[in-house]
């Protein structure tokens, strides 16, 4: 097994390796990757098994620790096909032996949500904790799995029902500054926070991703009231960023506006993701903001994060 330091001039095998693998997204690509190089110190790795290569790395150091790619929301290893178990324990050996050898201490890694999948890809779960990997977060998100037996909850069928008496126009949209101005709003009146992403940064990405980052609006006579900007990847629609306004929530328009993109945009698809609902590296439950999710029928599954030693 040989690993090799990602550089510029394995772009191109590094984009063409994730697109055909069994677990690699958009967000795996370069161009999403390096649309915030400043702000981290990128070490991904390549792996090639006899000459050919068989998995990628996302991560950057921080300090003598290595970690999944900071500015992603997942980044395991990423593998095809071809990757076997067994295969697997020697690419995590190499991994730990690379990084060993350099000094670094630990790695904190992100795995790659089993709904994310094209094939099942969990050769890296069984590999870190047959070399002791420790879980240390845990968190819920919430996913609706499209075509299954769990419906919407009373409440949310009566809100639904008071939206579509409304002249509601849902639509996709390219006005992100709005949107963004919107979901700032929304953020500091109810957590004090503000987006991971500027309106700018996500115009830029979703010019060089029109097929996977789009935003999708509920208007009335052109006033925006509701948004819900959706990353879509081949089994799954994610909600990354959803906000409404003061008068939207009067008229339930993120209710119309998210049925319609469950009913009618995405029921092709395996999953619709409305992200975490935990806070404090999972420790907390939001209980009011996951029972919101619930009701649109959606259930949770777990994103885990792992610390393995040197």
């Amino acid at each position: 097994m040989e690993v090799v330091k990602y550089s510029a001039k394995y772009k191109q095998a590094w984009d063409a390796f994730v697109r055909a693998s069994k677990n690699g997204t958009f967000l795996l690509l370069r161009d999403y990757m390096e649309y915030h190089a400043d702000r981290f110190t990128d070490h991904s790795l390549l792996f090639y098994h006899k000459g050919k290569l068989v998995a990628l790395l996302p991560v950057n150091e921080v300090g003598l620790e290595v970690q999944s790619h900071g500015g992603l929301s997942y980044g395991g290893f990423i593998t095809d096909k071809r990757m076997k178990a067994t295969l697997m324990l020697e690419a995590v050996q190499a991994m730990k032996l690379y990084f060993r050898e350099l000094g670094f201490r630990s790695i904190l890694y992100k795995a790659i949500p089993h709904i994310y999948h094209q094939l099942p890809a969990e050769e890296d779960l069984y590999a870190l904790f047959r070399n002791g990997a420790m879980l240390y977060r845990r968190d819920a998100s919430a996913v609706v799995e499209m075509g299954g037996a769990v419906k919407y909850s009373k409440d949310r069928r009566w809100r639904l029902s008071q939206g579509k008496r409304a002249t509601l126009q849902a639509g996709q949209s390219e006005k992100y500054a709005d949107f963004f101005e919107l979901e700032k709003e929304l953020l500091q009146e109810k957590y004090g926070a503000v987006p991971t992403h500027t309106a700018e940064e996500m115009q830029l990405l979703a010019s060089r991703f029109p097929e996977n980052i789009k935003l999708y609006t509920a208007t009335d006579a052109g006033e925006l009231l509701a948004g819900v900007l959706v990353y879509e990847t081949p089994t799954v629609a994610h909600a990354q960023y959803i906000a409404t306004s003061a008068r939207g929530r009067h008229l339930h328009a993120l209710d119309v506006l998210l049925d319609w993109l469950l009913t009618e945009v995405y029921p092709h698809k395996k999953y619709f993701s409305f992200g975490i609902s935990t806070e404090e590296q999972g420790h907390y439950l939001n209980e009011g903001l996951i029972r919101n999710k619930e009701s649109y029928g959606a259930r949770t599954i777990v994103h885990d994060f792992y610390e393995l030693t040197f």
